[in-house]
């Protein structure tokens, strides 16, 4: 007798298909038209499907009820997660970002994220009560970093391609996928003193020389050395094969975009055995697998990376939505609610936003001050948070006296959990709606000013004083205006585009069709493997390329790569054949 079955395997595969399922029929309105951030749409689901609320996905029961059981699953999702983000993010920067690009890294990453950490560490001493400040030190160090999964809110889509330079862009991403890794000596530091000089040195030393010595040997060392020098390696030598591999034609399409995928697996589960900073060997593995550029040329225009990022991230944030402890926000034994929200407010405006105005003349990627502001302001605070978090508690339970964790370690558990998750979610709210609403803010007036003077040039019969026509203009039938959303359409055939004028920033660009017909038309026509192979491998030749791309004369740096299968079909040859 067929049977209802209401197991929580069913319940949550229903639950994150059906969500991402209904997200994605209106993903484009939401975020390229509205500007919302898939992170906060994921974290409002989530808390909407959480025990909070609907009660679908029960965190609780599926850690058997032990809640370092849960905090265990959550680290290993936040590391998952970190490591494809951190491969994704060295492998969409330019060749040799690291190298030519070290000096504003450099103030990015030490100036900048010391100054980060110990104004959020005053913050939190200053407004909670009964807290030292090593124990403050440790809390700041959890949210220094900022978080590469957040920060692509504002470095990929519509709004990013029209208001952020490149420079900019990139600068971004390298910071955001460097900084993770690096938080590891900003939080062993306190974490060690307070094992072994906090609360008189019960259960330890009480040797600040020996706390010193941990945290240079073990966290410079073996975290930090360790996980670049292999980073390094292993990214090396996946490039290597996967050029030998291509050479020779031993890989076919999907496995050569899924590559880097595969790749930030291999790093966190090997990384992760031997104990050291996976966050930041996934980083350098993907900027050293694509320094020669040629990896990212050849997947600039493929989907399927993005894919599997969307996935991780929607995954990410409805598991933060239900497994956020909301309600210890508002009662709790450590801060009341209004020095948490007064907490969240000041660490928003002078965590990060100071720091960066005050060095943007050393930062050539940051022109002007208000590129400083918005640089500064979108530091998020989001996985890598509580990625450290939840290292922090694992450390912490370690702390015992007589077989129970040690007074002032169990009181510094409970802080981190409620202000960190506090500022996860502030960051999340605050960052996911700024967008919406300061394009709000832009064209509630500009549509008044606009309404009005339509108005005034209808009553005089003038036309307005400058047109640009709408793309949905003089469209014959619906199957046409399909077909002109297509790059490279054109009513006469061939493969030029419509006369018209496209505005760029702040110019009008004729678009020609003859000129434009024949530059489209090379730009995608494959130059022969034999014919690039040596550029594609990073060899500089002078001629106008970007990150050691060559740009040849009417053709554009792109994929070179067609595989035999695809060679097979251009032939017109079978494809099993």
């Amino acid at each position: 007798m067929p049977t209802l079955a209401l197991n929580n395997f069913n319940i949550v595969c229903a639950t994150l298909g059906g969500f991402i399922t209904v997200f994605g029929l209106v993903s484009y309105l939401l975020k390229e038209k509205f500007y919302l951030s898939e992170a906060l749409i994921s974290l409002v689901a989530g808390l909407i499907f959480s025990p909070h609320a609907t009660n679908w996905i029960k965190p609780s029961e599926y850690a058997l009820n032990d809640p370092e059981v849960l905090d265990t699953i959550t680290l290993y999702f936040t590391r998952l997660v970190l490591g494809v983000q951190l491969v994704l993010a060295g492998v969409q920067l330019p060749s040799r970002y690291l190298k030519t690009e070290w000096k504003s890294l450099a103030l990015l990453l030490g100036p900048g994220m010391t100054v980060m950490w110990l104004v959020t560490s005053l913050l939190v001493f200053a407004l909670v009560p009964h807290i030292s400040f090593l124990q403050a030190l440790a809390v700041g160090a959890c949210v220094t970093p900022t978080d590469p999964v957040l920060s692509n809110s504002i470095v990929k889509g519509k709004f990013a391609d029209k208001n952020i330079p490149k420079e900019l862009q990139k600068i971004i991403v390298a910071e955001s996928g460097a900084n993770d890794g690096l938080g590891y000596p900003f939080l062993f530091l306190p974490l060690y003193l307070i094992q072994h000089i906090g609360h008189g040195g019960q259960g330890s030393d009480n040797s600040t020389r020996v706390a010193v010595g941990l945290w240079f040997g073990e966290t410079w060392g073996y975290t930090i050395i360790l996980s670049v020098v292999y980073g390094a390696t292993v990214g090396w030598i996946a490039k290597e094969l996967l050029h030998w591999a291509e050479e020779k034609k031993y890989v076919d399409r999907e496995s050569f975009l899924v590559f880097a995928i595969t790749l930030a697996l291999f790093i966190v589960g090997t990384v992760g055995m031997v104990g050291s900073d996976d966050v930041l060997a996934c980083f350098i593995a993907g900027n050293t697998f694509t320094w020669d550029d040629w990896f990212r040329l050849e997947t600039m225009d493929d989907s399927f990376q993005p894919t599997i990022d969307m996935l991780l991230n929607v995954s990410i944030f409805i598991w933060f939505g239900a497994v956020c402890p909301w309600s210890s926000f508002a009662h709790n034994a450590v801060i009341p609610l209004y020095r948490l929200i007064s907490l969240g407010i000041l660490v928003l405006l002078f965590r990060r936003p100071p720091i960066i105005f005050a060095m943007h003349k050393q930062i050539h990627q940051i022109e002007q001050r208000r590129q400083a502001l918005f640089v500064g302001f979108f530091g998020p605070i989001g996985v890598s948070a509580v990625f450290y978090l939840i290292i922090s508690l694992e450390f912490l339970r370690g702390i015992k006296v007589d077989g129970v964790v040690r007074e002032d370690a169990a009181f510094l558990m409970e802080v981190m959990n409620v202000v960190i998750w506090f500022l996860v979610i502030c960051s999340i709210v605050v960052h996911g709606l700024s967008i919406p609403m300061g394009k709000l803010g832009f064209f509630i007036p500009r549509t008044l000013s606009t309404a009005l003077s339509y108005a005034r040039s209808d009553a005089d019969e003038q036309d307005p004083p400058f047109h640009i026509q709408d793309s949905t203009e003089d469209v014959g039938t619906d199957a046409e205006a399909r077909l002109r959303r297509r790059p490279g359409w054109s009513r006469g055939g061939g493969d030029s585009l419509p006369q018209r004028v496209a505005r760029i920033g702040r110019t009008i660009i004729s678009s020609g069709t003859s000129s434009s017909s024949h530059s489209r038309a090379n730009s995608r026509a494959p130059l022969p493997l034999s014919a690039v192979a040596t550029k594609a491998r990073g060899d500089d030749d002078g001629e106008g390329r970007e990150g050691g791309a060559s740009v040849a004369q009417g053709v554009l740096p792109g994929r070179t790569i067609w595989f035999p299968d695809e060679e097979r079909a251009v032939a017109g040859a079978p494809v099993d054949s």
